[in-house]
């Protein structure tokens, strides 16, 4: 395994990609979109943060997250979200004996991807990615018709024009 670091940076404004273990045909996300929003929600009130941007898809979600001045912690907000959505939904996965042995659910990939945003110019480009990824992955031809996505909000705040990235 690569020597990989996390970039700690308090206060900072991040974009994550997390995955679902099982990708292939598998609709959980949004299948169970209440129970991932219910979890967001607890975390948030224990463990604050902003979104700035949040797209859920089938099987993998993106967002850009602003952690509160002087924290760096946002592996406990992914380890809580994903603890609290994988134990509201029942136990149907296969384990393999790696996962059985640590106690742990088959739903999520344990990693996730971030990247710590620099400038305005990359958080522009993440907020972009986040929302257009529906259209990306052939799911709509238009982002105003994916309906789990913060873009519907943020088109009520005059921050993109209601038909931005449309056919």
């Amino acid at each position: 395994m690569p020597n990989y670091r996390r970039l700690w940076h308090p206060g900072g404004t991040y974009f994550f990609t997390v995955n679902l273990l099982e990708r292939s045909g598998n609709d959980l996300l949004v299948r169970h979109i209440g129970l991932l929003r219910e979890a967001v929600r607890e975390v948030r009130r224990l463990h604050p943060f902003l979104i700035h941007a949040w797209v859920v898809l089938p099987d993998h979600l993106h967002c850009v997250m602003e952690l509160p001045e002087g924290d760096v912690d946002f592996a406990v907000r992914w380890r809580r979200i994903k603890a609290i959505f994988s134990k509201s939904l029942p136990k149907t996965e296969t384990l393999s004996a790696t996962r059985q042995r640590r106690g742990e659910r088959g739903i999520w990939q344990r990693r996730f991807w971030e990247h710590l945003i620099r400038n305005e110019a990359d958080y522009a480009a993440h907020m972009n990615y986040v929302h257009i990824n529906p259209v990306k992955h052939g799911l709509v031809s238009k982002v105003a018709d994916w309906p789990h996505s913060t873009f519907h909000g943020l088109v009520e705040q005059g921050v993109y024009p209601a038909d931005w990235a449309g056919e």
